[in-house]
């Protein structure tokens, strides 16, 4: 699954491309990726505009001018490739569905605008999906009045922070920060590199966790968002950028996947454990249980 630098990565991209676009037609292949009725679809969806293209934690929402937005939720192995008569571009699981002539056996929805551009929505697995949902409603929906906050919110605070934890002090604080109901969208990779940032052991209790430590993971956990947002995301195998460009954060990375290589900060020999039931990197010197 996607993490949040990469939905992100998609978004901008993706809002330099469809907005103001007219949508003349959508057709897809199952229910289950497209799970919409049709009056709805006519009603609501063709002939509107494209007014913007957001993003709440991992899923994509695209504003129609018929208030209704589209929903979507790369999942596993889902893509979302652009195509007009000058350029192609292509974001998510990299196969060669992004490159090849589509649509393919992998493309379960597809749209076409008035310019005669063509957005594609594949997915080999049919684990993802594009919902039409009232604009409104969005915010009632189970998953967005569970989410927590979202850590690049300008007005996210270190206290906000801190405060999200409170009532998980006997939680290992790795199993914590990966709770989408605390903070929004941090996922295996960036909880790796923002606890490696701040010094912290990622199988330490939350609530011996002291509140200048809390500062530094709320610092760190941003700058790991933000340079790999720079970078266009993880790649963590499966995902590319909205151009169709593997991210190139993976060769910032400080411990994630360097087991066996010196620590980047002391040269003790990182090591990968398991702790929330994930696969961990630390640096045994710099972070201590």
């Amino acid at each position: 699954m996607p993490e949040l630098p990469e939905v992100e990565t998609v978004r901008r991209g993706l809002s330099e491309l469809i907005i103001g676009k007219q949508i003349l037609s959508a057709t897809s292949d199952t229910p289950k990726s497209f799970p919409n009725t049709v009056a709805d679809v006519r009603q609501f969806m063709i002939d509107a505009k494209v007014t913007a293209v957001r993003r709440r934690a991992k899923v994509l929402l695209i504003d129609l001018s018929s208030d209704y937005s589209l929903v979507i939720h790369l999942k596993m192995t889902g893509q979302l490739v652009y195509v007009d008569a000058q350029a192609r571009f292509g974001a998510g699981h990299p196969n060669d569905s992004l490159v090849n002539a589509l649509p393919d056996k992998s493309t379960r929805v597809t749209m076409s605008f008035n310019d005669e551009s063509m957005l594609f929505f594949n997915d080999q697995r049919k684990f993802g999906w594009v919902k039409l949902l009232p604009t409104a409603e969005i915010v009632n929906l189970p998953f967005m009045q569970k989410v927590g906050p979202e850590p690049l919110d300008l007005h996210f605070t270190a206290k906000q922070f801190r405060e999200r934890f409170t009532r998980r002090a006997r939680t290992n604080i790795k199993a914590a920060i990966l709770d989408q109901s605390v903070v929004a969208g941090v996922g295996n990779i960036y909880a790796d590199e923002s606890l490696w940032g701040a010094k912290i052991h990622p199988k330490r209790l939350v609530g011996s966790i002291t509140d200048a430590e809390f500062e530094l993971l709320y610092t760190d956990v941003r700058a790991v968002m933000n340079l790999s947002i720079e970078k266009g995301g993880s790649s963590n195998r499966n995902y590319v950028n909205a151009e169709g460009k593997r991210g190139s954060y993976m060769d910032f990375a400080n411990v994630f996947r360097r087991e066996g290589l010196p620590c980047p900060r002391c040269g003790t020999t990182i090591e990968k454990l398991r702790v929330a039931g994930r696969g961990t990197h630390i640096c045994p010197f710099c972070q201590v249980l």
